[in-house]
């Protein structure tokens, strides 16, 4: 079913065993845990290619025991630092600067693709994948809010498929297969109600704007259940991840943001929930840890087994679900009305969000700031066409960022 461009291809012409994989940003929070699913089935996979930032010493010891033929970090200090750590005897081509990225990701040598960048910087490879026809698990949620339409229409006319690695989206995928065939929007279906994405409510859960004003970065990276990259623990903390995720459901699965909903579940347990018509809802339950839906888009559609504690539901106790509050954390709205808005708005929300977010952690603005410069940002900046290319997405993404830390510099005028 062409609508749901990230179920039914893979199902209709599964890749074989041992799949050729490349990982984009493996030394981050999920690219170490895609090589710790990879670990304990190493019959599965073949792993071709391998990048980081600047993470030369990770990247060296990942490289020293994978072996991929390809490594790629983004500056020249970084790739002599790598050189040096590598095992000896060992000589993979080390490629340099975020082309690198692109050229891995269109690579022949490589038939999956795991997304894990963090930002923006994840948008031009994922593109330049989809439009390779190539099988992309994505983690990097940024892609889909920047150019969504982008990478459907890229998928449409190549074949691409994409897999959602992130929990929320992976959930759904799960719950809607083996009904999306009648549920699909953009096909005709109609059995498909609502998709019901879940949050943990993040550290500041139930504070009050009192105590957001003066929130530090440490307590805003303390998160209470995941183990995350700073970036996106910030997120977590003003809900902007659920915002993005918001955006990412709507192209992952063609619906508008009004069937798109959210509910805070302290747990995180139910990881996200498919409502039918007919008042069913599916819900996609499991312990909070990352292999589990990294593992299914890597292996889709087979399972596998994975050596990590199983959810105990009498241990648990009590699932309790409760509304967000959008006045306390407002990204949540400037999220859905950014994409509702459309003309480039989503591609300003996240780069207004990416510099804002740089900007609290360098302790320059304080946290309630981040959605203040975001909503300037969105009524400042220029829109463009609904069709509008990657180059012109990328120039506003770039125009974005220097307009919020202007704004910043001025005392957010």
């Amino acid at each position: 079913m062409k609508s749901y461009i990230s179920i039914w291809p893979p199902l209709a012409k599964p890749t074989p065993f041992p799949r050729r994989l490349a990982i984009l940003g493996s030394t981050g929070s999920i690219g170490t845990n895609a090589l710790r699913v990879v670990a304990e089935h190493r019959d599965l996979f073949v792993v071709t290619a391998l990048t980081a930032g600047r993470n030369a010493k990770l990247l060296a010891e990942q490289a020293g025991r994978f072996r991929p033929a390809v490594l790629a970090v983004l500056d020249d200090k970084a790739a002599r630092e790598l050189r040096l750590a590598l095992p000896a005897g060992y000589a993979p081509e080390i490629l340099v600067g975020p082309r690198a990225y692109q050229d891995i990701a269109e690579s022949a040598d490589n038939d999956l693709l795991l997304s894990a960048i963090v930002g923006a910087a994840g948008f031009p490879p994922t593109l330049a994948a989809a439009r390779k026809g190539k099988r992309i698990a994505l983690a990097n949620k940024e892609s889909l809010v920047i150019g969504g339409g982008l990478i459907r229409k890229a998928c449409r006319e190549t074949g691409a498929v994409i897999l959602p690695v992130d929990s929320e989206h992976n959930a759904l995928f799960q719950a809607l297969c083996g009904h999306a065939d009648r549920a699909g929007a953009e096909a005709g279906g109609d059995e498909l109600a609502r998709l019901i994405l879940t949050a943990s409510g993040g550290p500041f859960r139930g504070r009050d704007t009192e105590f957001l004003a003066r929130v530090t970065p440490e307590q805003a990276l303390s998160h209470p259940t995941w183990s995350m990259g700073a970036k996106i623990s910030i997120d977590s903390a003003s809900l902007m991840n659920k915002g993005l995720e918001i955006i990412e459901a709507c192209h992952l699965y063609g619906l508008p943001v009004s069937r798109v909903s959210m509910l805070v579940h302290p747990q995180s347990i139910v990881h996200s929930l498919v409502e039918y018509v007919d008042g069913s809802q599916l819900a996609h339950l499991g312990v909070p840890d990352m292999r589990i839906p990294i593992a299914h888009c890597l292996c889709f559609p087979r399972r596998v087994r994975l050596n990590m504690p199983r959810l105990d539901l009498a241990q648990v106790g009590r699932l309790t679900f409760e509304a967000p509050d959008e006045e306390r954390f407002p990204c949540l709205r400037l999220a859905k009305q950014a994409f509702t808005a459309g003309g480039g708005r989503p591609a300003v929300l996240n780069a207004a969000n990416e510099a804002a977010v740089m900007l609290f952690l360098n302790k320059r603005i304080a946290f309630m700031d981040i959605p203040r410069l975001i909503e300037g940002a969105l009524s400042r900046q220029r829109s463009l066409p609904d069709d509008a290319g990657a180059e012109e997405l990328l120039a506003l993404d770039a125009e974005t960022r220097r307009a919020v830390i202007d704004c910043a510099d001025a005392g957010l005028s």
